[in-house]
């Protein structure tokens, strides 16, 4: 599949030439299909799973200034939920959902959690599997939607999901396969998982073999085929309001892929900013705004 940007602004070059030498693991991967495209293959799907760079904290910390992390269960991996000590006197508050990208943490949804607490909501920061204080190393997109699914069961009724990058695509196919939730917002949503190792496999010159590998062994753990993460298949079962958020110099998630989405989606809106990037979107007052004016509207509007 060819990719909408070009090789000098591939999301998937920049992330890892910032994290870790590009040059050697473009050389590793390069002996790995030399010697054995079997061992090439696991190698591909080892480092396309791994969040990086590495993550570093403490696992057994349980609290955060006012934040006390709530660790649960999910297929014998144990992730951590984030939730602010007061909401314990306050069960009756609707509930928020937060949910981070790749190689991120909840406590990226810290600004808005805490806008989202003064107005009488009570916000739910995941980490999401292999990320924060949650457990493993490595995971893929098939598992950050088990992992919505069982904190939709867990702390369900929900109001609202809002998601950011990779956990934004994660959200938009668990609410369009059942999860619960009135309102979804989706901040710097990032291209489907198709795009997403196209640009991978031109990172690491892998070829259309790669591809095809890697996108048979996804779709063999998700148990669907990856159009499921598309906006042709999600916009016949995404009838909520959805809002998304997205910045016009976003290189991480090139614009054109939330265009794709909000035009498909019978009830999806578009917000456009300027200068704010990838990650610093969600510390923004003015999208923070946003949220909550979405999160408040009448479901019967649009």
């Amino acid at each position: 599949m060819k990719s909408s940007t070009s090789s000098s602004l591939n999301p998937a070059t920049m992330f890892f030439a910032g994290s870790i030498s590009l040059p050697l693991l473009r050389g590793l991967m390069g002996f790995a299909q030399w010697l054995a495209p079997t061992l090439a293959g696991r190698l591909a799907f080892a480092l396309f799973s791994t969040p990086m760079p590495t993550k570093r904290r403490s696992p057994s910390a349980a609290t955060d200034g006012p934040w006390r992390a709530e660790h649960w269960e999910l297929m014998g991996l144990r992730l951590c939920t984030w939730r602010l000590s007061e909401a314990e006197g306050e069960p009756t508050r609707p509930r928020v959902l937060l949910v981070h990208g790749w190689a991120g943490s909840a406590k990226q949804m810290r600004p808005l959690a805490e806008r989202l607490w003064s107005q009488g909501y009570e916000p739910l920061a995941l980490d999401l599997p292999a990320h924060g204080h949650s457990q493993g190393w490595q995971t893929h997109m098939p598992q950050f939607v088990q992992a919505l699914h069982a904190a939709a069961q867990r702390y369900g009724p929900l109001h609202a999901v809002v998601a950011h990058s990779l956990g934004a695509v994660a959200a938009s196919h668990a609410v369009a396969t059942g999860l619960p939730a009135s309102k979804l917002v989706l901040i710097a949503c990032s291209a489907p998982p198709r795009q997403v190792l196209s640009w991978f496999v031109a990172c690491f010159g892998l070829g259309r073999a790669g591809l095809t590998a890697l996108q048979a062994r996804l779709e063999h753990l998700a148990g669907i085929q990856l159009d499921a993460f598309e906006p042709a298949w999600l916009a016949t079962r995404l009838k909520l309001p959805l809002l998304l958020i997205h910045d016009e110099q976003d290189k991480a998630a090139p614009l054109i892929h939330a265009q794709a989405l909000q035009q498909a989606l019978p009830r999806g809106r578009l917000m456009l900013t300027q200068g704010l990037g990838h990650r610093r979107i969600l510390a923004d007052p003015a999208v923070a705004e946003a949220v909550l004016g979405h999160l408040a509207e009448d479901q019967s509007e649009g």
